[in-house]
């Protein structure tokens, strides 16, 4: 390898583990960053050296990336127990990677710093400001509706991810590296710097030398994880709008630390917790470019600060109350106060009923207020492709009202819960002006997307749960504030129909799809592999 002795001997061994491909697009500055992280290696006198891992890329990955985010944890895992190394800097930011590398480096429990991939640049169209996912929607409902023309539709896609980096709104990848830095596994105000920003190389360069100085003083991630800490990563959750996905992989993480996540406590620090991010699509305007030169999320965190257990250790040594004591506003509309949030409560809602006994998750703050409090009939599609059959159909009987229910799109159903969950809205609607409904799943749906969306039902209705027993024309009742989603049959009906359910085939019979469909729990309980949650420790490898 043309190192001498000298190079090495006696220094702490840094694997600074890449997520860069050629296809994640996310991470597409990873290259020239871990050239950066490893200056800073250097620079601190640990020896780095620079390891692949799977990207688990949110826009090519196929059925699902959500069903590789375990693959990358166990990779993680494996990669630190089975190479010789004393710490980790882990590279990621497109919304699977976060949890995935952090769900690994917290069972094998190395030294560990996490380097967020930053958001891009705000994207451009006709003099508007562009934000990934949610516009794309916005925009395709407008296609489908007749209101733009193909040109101008490819005119908005090329303007609207414009630079290296992760999305720019408030979706899964932005609020994954908040709530990673509100967990204390990044340095102070690096979930907020856009990608291409000079302070990004600084920020990695930082990485790299502080993770020698963790080697040295055996700071570990079980060190920093306990449930204050878990629940100042919710409260951020609620605070910034965070999407749907977090609930999941927060548990998932959680777990790893052997701390169990009730979906009840993401209630109850939502009711507790005001929204003051005004960042789309639960905010109403702004992207993360204006959120990191507001403030960024020191800011906001000190805004909640009464709401935080602000003597939580992070990466840096200090706790979470000095890190981010001072932290300015500069922008009161991006970053609201206390008194005048966006939402006087927090992003997502975690629901209840017969449809959905062990949980299910909406995000009101995107939804139109209207449907907050609904009935209607069902109109149910049994998979994806008998959604995507008939959606559009002129002849399927459906109106604003109606509740548009789609089945076996969970864990094992999709297979791997597919972003499936924003449901389009039928073209004869849109036309008519309808740009939201209700709309009930297993599936997840985009941290991007918005709208009236009930997701996670679990158990998943390819499992039996009581979602696969809905049929056209049953009268279902949403109330937000009631955290109530009940399907309004009898009793005996109810058991009628589950005894006459037959379990669907599995989907895989061989290799990593089988693994998965085996030992994957149900969404409430994170989506995480049922042997890789806390326990007995590993031994560590024996070396002959």
């Amino acid at each position: 390898m043309g190192y001498a002795r000298e190079d090495y001997a006696g220094k702490p061994v840094i694997a600074v583990v890449n997520t860069w491909s050629d296809l994640t697009t996310c991470h597409s500055h990873f290259r020239q960053r871990a050239e950066e992280v490893k200056r800073g290696v250097w620079q601190s006198g640990g020896f780095p050296v620079e390891l692949p891992a799977m990207p688990v890329n949110e826009t090519y990955t196929k059925p699902s990336p959500m069903m590789y985010r375990n693959f990358l944890a166990m990779e993680v895992e494996e990669l630190l127990r089975s190479q010789p190394i004393d710490g980790a800097v882990l590279m990621g930011g497109c919304d699977k990677t976060t949890p995935g590398l952090l769900m690994g480096a917290i069972s094998m429990n190395l030294p560990a710093i996490y380097l967020p991939a930053g958001p891009m640049l705000r994207g451009n169209w006709n003099g508007q400001a562009l934000g990934s996912g949610s516009d794309v929607w916005k925009y395709w409902a407008e296609k489908c509706a007749g209101n733009i023309t193909d040109s101008e539709w490819n005119e908005m896609e090329d303007g609207i991810a414009r630079s290296p980096g992760h999305c720019m709104t408030m979706g899964t990848a932005s609020t994954m590296t908040s709530i990673a830095e509100a967990l204390g596994m990044t340095l102070p105000g690096a979930s907020s710097i856009p990608a291409v920003d000079a302070n990004h190389q600084r920020m990695a360069t930082a990485c790299g030398r502080r993770i020698v100085e963790m080697v040295w003083e055996d700071l570990k991630p079980r060190d920093l994880l306990t449930m204050r800490s878990f629940e100042n990563a919710i409260t951020t959750d609620m605070a910034i709008g965070g999407s749907t996905n977090a609930i999941i992989h927060l548990v998932a993480m959680a777990g790893r630390a052997g701390i169990k996540l009730d979906l009840q406590k993401f209630d109850e620090i939502s009711h507790r917790t005001p929204m003051i991010a005004n960042i789309r699509p639960s905010g109403q305007r702004y992207l993360m470019e204006d959120f990191y030169y507001a403030g960024g999320l020191p800011a906001l965190l000190n805004q909640i600060g009464s709401l935080l257990h602000l003597d939580c250790l992070t990466v840096n040594g200090g706790a979470l109350g000095e890190n981010i004591a001072g932290a300015k506003i500069h922008n009161d509309d991006v970053i609201r106060s206390m008194d005048n949030p966006v939402a006087p409560q927090g992003g997502t809602a975690i629901l209840y009923g017969n449809l959905a006994p062990n949980g299910a998750v909406i995000k009101p703050t995107a939804a139109e207020k209207r449907l907050w409090r609904h009935a209607g009939r069902a109109v149910v599609f049994k998979d994806y492709n008998d959604m995507a059959a008939r959606i559009d159909d002129e002849s399927l009987e459906v109106d604003e009202d109606s509740m548009l229910v789609l089945q076996n799109a969970g864990p094992l159903g999709g297979p791997g819960m597919p972003e499936w969950g924003m449901l389009p809205i039928p073209r004869k609607l849109l036309k008519k002006g309808v740009r939201d409904m209700v709309r009930i799943s297993d599936a997840r749906m985009s941290g991007t997307s918005y709208g009236a969306c009930v997701l996670h039902v679990a158990p998943e209705s390819y499992i039996g749960g009581p979602l696969a027993f809905v049929r056209d024309g049953d009268l279902i009742e949403l109330d937000v504030a009631g955290r109530k989603l009940n399907l309004l049959i009898g009793e005996e009906e109810m058991a009628r129909r589950r005894a006459g359910w037959a379990p669907p085939p599995p989907h895989y019979e061989r290799g990593f799809g089988a693994l998965f469909s085996q030992h994957v729990t149900q969404a409430d309980q994170g989506c995480d592999f049922d042997f890789l949650h806390a326990g007995a420790e590993t031994p560590e490898p024996e070396i002959h």
